[in-house]
């Protein structure tokens, strides 16, 4: 792992210049006891170019934690974009709201909606042009049922933390993160609305791995 480590080190420092906001995002995360797993640098530029490809004007975030891949899907957005993003922890929220104002975004561009998303998401208007999502794992296949309802013929979804670190392939697991990784599968699996693949990717995150898919 150490020498995924240094790989994305590399690549970041090829392909990613110094960024201060999102620097100062992570540093204020951790300040505020925020866990540390926001996504890595290139996969939040990742995000970013998924979302530019897609011309999303909507985006759509489940799972903002300190704003970090927020800021990343905000800066793909054109003038008159908008993104909203979902996050169960007024705490997190809070942290999210300020790294946001700071990179630029204010609520005019992205909103923070605080509670349950399961509870949330019903309340939203879509469609969103492109859906990140990136929460409590054994709710997974609830959140893409709630992803298509709020999406278009085109839609992109991204779905984070898929592989658990190989653990997705153990139908016996008893964690429940994996169980819902799994559901979520299941649905992709035989949901005609969909096409989807997986990849699995290794880095200073670990072994871990995320879907793509296209509302067709």
């Amino acid at each position: 792992m150490n020498h995924w480590t240094e790989v994305d080190a590399y690549l970041e420092s090829a392909l990613i210049p110094a960024d201060p906001p999102l620097e100062n995002a992570l540093a204020d995360s951790a300040a505020a006891g925020l866990p540390p797993i926001a996504v890595a640098a290139n996969q939040g530029k990742l995000l970013h170019l998924l979302a530019r490809t897609a011309g999303a004007r909507s985006i759509l975030e489940i799972g903002s934690l300190g704003g970090y891949s927020t800021i990343w899907l905000a800066r793909a957005l054109p003038p008159g974009g908008t993104l909203i993003t979902c996050e169960y922890d007024p705490k997190h929220a809070a942290v999210a709201r300020a790294n946001l104002d700071r990179a630029g975004f204010g609520s005019d561009v992205v909103e923070i909606r605080v509670g349950a998303a399961l509870d949330t998401l019903p309340t939203l208007t879509g469609p969103f042009d492109f859906v990140f999502i990136d929460a409590d794992k054994a709710n997974l296949a609830a959140y893409v049922e709630a992803a298509l309802a709020l999406s278009r013929p085109g839609t992109t979804i991204v779905v984070d933390n898929v592989v658990r670190n190989g653990a997705v392939v153990d139908a016996a697991s008893t964690d429940p993160a994996v169980q819902g990784v799994r559901e979520m599968f299941d649905l992709l699996r035989g949901d005609e609305r969909l096409d989807a693949t997986a990849i699995q990717t290794v880095g200073s995150k670990g072994y871990d791995g995320f879907v793509l898919a296209r509302v067709r």
